[in-house]
């Protein structure tokens, strides 16, 4: 049975609490939160604390805090020599204080608090300082999913940010789509197949290659006839540059 204590109570900290309170052979034995009342709704009142001194044993201790609160977290924790890992995308090992064994788990998915989520298909990235404490993470990974990946820190990095282009990029460009919709008295829904065809597409073909459209084409009369549409928007010039960007692409 591996001993867990998760503290944070964010997003990722709160589906972690979750599916970790389910994992076989995986004991949640505690919730580190400054505001108890965000995960009073998740786990038992006994099992959750403010009070650094308070923590108790366990085998890995997983920080689930904001990029810029992880040094300052790890520095509060009072014990030497244990597992304490981070669950950022972007953040180094070297971010974690040194009186403790340093390692990273860090999921690969976008989440939110009001979504639940199968964490079964979600990638971990795993890293660690020792071959014992990467085998250990890989263990405690192979409880909550199928898909757990070696992954040094210069590769989650890079990872993070190709991520942000394919979710959070993405999202922003369905947010525009529906604005552009609502103006127009349009149901954003008629274009949610065209959405889910473009991402099951690249699980079988290479991104440039699903790649079509206008800019693909060089269709500059189309071209031209969105950007009268959005003269009088802050899109224009979205538009004009990712509109190069396809071209670019196209030509290398």
């Amino acid at each position: 049975m591996i001993k867990v204590v998760i503290i944070g109570s964010g997003n990722v900290a709160q589906h972690l609490i979750k599916v970790m309170q389910t994992a076989v052979n995986v004991n949640l034995v505690q919730v580190f939160a400054r505001n108890k009342e965000s995960v009073l709704h998740l786990i038992a009142e006994d099992k959750i604390t403010s009070d650094y001194n308070a923590i108790k044993e366990a085998d890995v201790y997983i920080i689930s805090v904001s990029d810029n609160a992880i040094a300052e977290v790890s520095k509060n924790l009072p014990f030497k020599n244990c597992l304490v890992v981070h669950t950022s995308g972007t953040s180094e090992l070297s971010v974690l204080d040194a009186k403790n064994r340093k390692g990273v788990f860090y999921p690969l998915q976008t989440f939110s608090k009001s979504k639940e989520i199968d964490f079964s298909s979600i990638p971990l990235c795993l890293e660690a300082e020792s071959e014992t404490d990467l085998l250990l993470l890989e263990q405690l990974a192979n409880t909550i999913t199928q898909k757990s990946y070696r992954i040094s820190s210069g590769q989650r990095k890079s990872l993070h940010i190709a991520a942000v282009f394919v979710c959070n990029f993405a999202n922003h460009m369905y947010t525009i789509g529906n604005q552009i919709c609502e103006e127009h008295n349009v149901p954003f829904e008629v274009l949610q197949p065209l959405i889910i065809e473009t991402a099951h597409k690249i699980t079988s073909l290479k991104p440039e290659e699903a790649q079509t459209g206008p800019a693909l084409r060089n269709d500059t009369k189309t071209i031209n006839k969105h950007l009268e549409f959005l003269e009088y928007s802050n899109y224009q010039e979205l538009y004009k540059l990712l509109t190069q960007s396809i071209q670019n692409v196209k030509k290398l």
